[in-house]
Formats: C-alpha cells, sequence, structure tokens
C-alpha cells in the first residue's frame, strides 16, 4: 500500500495559528497539540470554563451542516468549520491530537487547508506505540438527496471520486478520482479554496453566515465570472475543494478509511449522513491493524 503508516501518530509539539471565522466573522487562536495514543481529535474550547470544553471530532457529534460541519458535545459546546484541519490531520496521518482554540470557529485562513498543512509540517510527527486502527469498508453503504448521492465501498486504498454540477459555465460539471495520500493530498487538493456565489452574501449573513467572508478566504463568483484578481489557483478548484471537505468530514468516522467514496453533488451534510450510515451498519465494515503483533483483524 502506498503512503501506508501502521503505527499511531500525534503531533511532536505544539504550533498555533490564527484568524476570523468565514462565517462568524469572530478572531480565534488555534493551538495543535500532542495528545495520547487512542485519543482521536479533540477540539478544545479554552474560552469555556464552566461546563465541559472537550469536543470530539467525531460524526455522532455533528449538529450542524449548513456551508461547513459544526461539532457539539452534551454541554452545548461547539467547534464550527472543523472540515479543513480534520483534512489536513486525515491526510497527514495524525491520528491523536488535542486543538485548542479560544472561539466557536475555526480560522478560515486562506479558504483552503494548506495553511493546516503547513500548520501540522511546523509540528512534525511523532510516531506512538499502538497500532493504527482503520475502518475498513466491506459492504456498499449509500445515501442520497434530492439530486446528490454518495457511497462508501470496499477498497484496499482511501479514494475518493466527487463530481460536482452547477449551472453556472464558471464551474459546469467537473470530477476528480484520486486515491488519498499524504503525497496527492499536497499537490491535488490542499491549496483549493472554498467558495461562493456573491449574490447570495447577503441572504447568508442575515442568516448569521458568510459574515467573516472576504476575496483573501475564498472564491467569488458573480455573473458567471471569477471576482479574485488573479482568478483559480488550479484547474478543477471547485471540485478539488469539495473533494477535501469529504476528507475532512469522513475523517469524524475516527479512524482512516480503507474504502472508496464516491458522490454526485454531494456536501457536509450527505458527507454526515453516509457516516452515521456507516456506523449503523456494523456488518459493513470492520476495524483492522496491520501492525506486525495485530495482523489479523481486530
Amino acid at each position: 500500500m502506498v503512503d501506508f503508516e501502521v503505527w499511531q501518530h500525534t503531533v511532536a509539539a505544539s504550533a498555533a495559528c490564527s484568524g476570523v471565522g468565514v462565517h462568524s466573522g469572530r478572531h480565534a487562536q488555534l493551538v495543535v497539540k500532542p495528545a495520547a495514543v487512542n485519543t482521536g481529535i479533540v477540539f478544545v474550547r479554552t474560552d469555556i470554563a464552566d461546563r465541559n470544553n472537550r469536543v470530539p471530532a467525531l460524526a455522532a457529534g455533528v449538529v450542524k451542516t449548513q456551508l461547513n460541519t459544526e461539532i457539539a458535545n452534551g454541554a452545548g459546546v461547539a467547534v464550527s468549520t472543523i472540515e479543513h484541519l480534520m483534512a489536513a490531520l486525515a491526510a497527514l496521518r495524525i491520528d491523536n491530537a488535542v486543538i485548542e482554540i479560544d472561539g466557536p470557529e475555526c480560522p478560515i485562513m486562506d479558504g483552503s487547508a494548506l495553511p493546516f498543512v503547513q500548520l501540522l509540517d511546523r509540528a512534525g510527527r511523532k510516531v506512538q506505540d499502538a497500532p493504527r486502527r482503520f475502518i475498513e469498508i466491506l459492504e456498499r453503504v449509500e445515501a442520497a438527496g434530492p439530486g446528490k448521492t454518495a457511497a462508501l465501498s470496499p477498497s484496499d486504498v482511501f479514494e475518493v471520486d466527487f463530481e460536482l454540477r452547477y449551472a453556472t459555465p464558471v464551474i459546469g460539471t467537473q470530477r476528480i478520482a484520486l486515491e488519498v495520500t499524504e503525497q496527492s493530498f499536497r499537490q491535488e487538493l490542499a491549496a483549493a479554496r472554498t467558495f461562493g456565489f456573491v449574490h447570495e452574501v447577503e441572504k447568508l449573513q442575515a442568516m448569521g453566515l458568510a459574515l467573516g467572508a472576504s476575496l483573501d478566504n475564498a472564491v467569488a463568483i458573480e455573473n458567471d465570472a471569477i471576482v479574485n484578481e488573479g482568478g483559480l489557483r488550479m484547474e478543477r478548484e471547485f471540485v478539488r475543494h469539495k473533494a477535501l471537505d469529504a476528507v475532512g468530514d469522513l475523517y469524524t468516522l475516527g479512524a482512516p478509511i480503507l474504502g472508496r467514496f464516491e458522490t454526485v453533488c454531494g456536501g457536509h451534510a450527505l458527507n454526515n449522513q453516509l457516516c452515521c450510515m456507516l456506523l449503523a451498519r456494523p456488518d459493513a465494515w470492520r476495524i483492522r491493524s496491520f501492525a506486525p503483533e495485530m495482523a489479523e483483524a481486530v
């Protein structure tokens, strides 16, 4: 298998970044810190001290999926727009980390996962004395919504096949299919930015969304044209970003996937629906470990 790890990893040291939340418009500082084996990815709201401020990044804790993925714990403490950081953690094979954040939303940075890849590069990786646990897909599981579908099916590697369809000719129909490894994520997905339509901004802001959106952190489309100076960063940047989002959303399963993810016009809501459907189907998956002393399924 390409780019395959059998041992768990955490970050080697703490690293921080800060910026505005694309929806809340609030500034936040985020610090990624090392964590013990089997911790998983846990967000900690350092601005909250009167109740449980630890929020595990798990599919069962997803509470909102409108234009981002938001998680919350039983005490009602939430963290939103986690998907770009989660994608970077998944791609760089970080199994365990504590993410301290002093606000309700992760910084949007430049609208892509690249700043979070750079953050994790600064932190470094540390191998841990515990086998990595994979979610191996055994049977196809499908989710669907109006005009959209998503599925997970068996594969020896983690693959993403995303097809995107928009009426505007700026986007049209775009597709990307790839095996997701650290190298392919860095080269094909990490720098792809989120996007939106200028004519929708006022409506979104009235709903409390897109309050921090700007040309510095999103690709803006108006009258079938790209507003940003310099245009796109890469060919098919729109579908690449949606694939990036999916990598992050799927990591809320709590472990890396051995399976093929296919979707047509999917998004955060359908991604989470699929994750929850999979978890409810114990016959459709199993936990695998490939460390030498645990070569058999566990």
